[in-house]
């Protein structure tokens, strides 16, 4: 039986982190859209704590296996960081991430608040505006982390 190269292990660890980031993102997107139009307090309070732990068992941890394998197949493969596909899909990377740190986590965390302390039936138009400015934002950081998955498939030019 052949072992596995170093550079094999990485390419499975940078896979795996791929498809959970990729993953939770987008199904994170779909139940909080259809959690949104339920419009209920119980069921937005339930949402926003999942969303928290998804974020760190999954966005989070993929992110890490992500960066974390990646650079370790460039520096053992000798590829240049600063070359054109790798350096743009590292700027597109850390262009979701800044989107993500600064301006989604912010919106989810005020809105976790607000959904601890959700009162009777209304959940609020505080909480909806910061829905639709959390999708907003979560489909832009979106974009950018699309595009770095293509350049690192196709590595192109």
């Amino acid at each position: 039986m052949a072992t596995l190269a170093p550079y094999d292990i990485a390419m499975f660890l940078h896979v795996t982190g791929v498809a959970m980031l990729m993953g939770n993102i987008t199904v994170t997107a779909i139940w909080k859209f259809f959690a949104d139009r339920e419009d209920k307090p119980d069921i937005l309070r339930f949402a926003q704590k999942l969303i928290t732990y998804t974020d760190w068992s999954m966005t989070a941890w993929g992110a890490g296996l992500i960066m974390a394998s990646g650079y370790f197949m460039a520096i053992y493969a000798r590829i240049p960081l600063m070359q054109g596909w790798l350096l743009w899909g590292q700027l597109l990377f850390i262009l979701s991430g800044l989107i993500w740190l600064c301006l989604i986590i912010p919106i989810q965390i005020r809105q976790a608040r607000l959904a601890a302390a959700f009162q009777g039936e209304d959940v609020g138009d505080d909480y909806r505006a910061l829905s639709a400015r959390w999708m907003t934002w979560g489909l832009i950081s979106t974009v950018p982390l699309v595009a770095a998955t293509w350049l690192m498939v196709a590595k192109p030019g």
